[in-house]
């Protein structure tokens, strides 16, 4: 499973709110947008999202890397649009 795809699911899975909004951004199944977040969670050794069946919440360290998760697609975006203008 490509990472940065992972990260980028994950990323839009808390600034959406849940699994179904990022599954038709991103036209996947909601399956699929979990899949990529328990890969993630799978590489870290621990829990990113704490999900019930009405609410999802970060945990302390889904917070940190959400942060960094979002430093690290911007800067590949960036160096995408730079590389571009060539």
């Amino acid at each position: 499973m490509d990472r940065f795809t992972s990260m980028l699911v994950f990323v839009q899975a808390v600034e959406l709110g849940s699994f179904s909004a990022v599954a038709e951004e991103q036209q996947m199944s909601p399956q699929m947008v979990g899949k990529h977040v328990r890969h993630l969670e799978q590489r870290l050794g621990a829990k990113l999202l704490n999900k019930s069946t009405r609410q999802q919440s970060l945990t302390q360290l889904g917070q940190q890397y959400y942060q960094r998760c979002k430093t690290v697609l911007a800067e590949l975006k960036a160096a995408e649009d730079e590389a571009s203008r060539f």
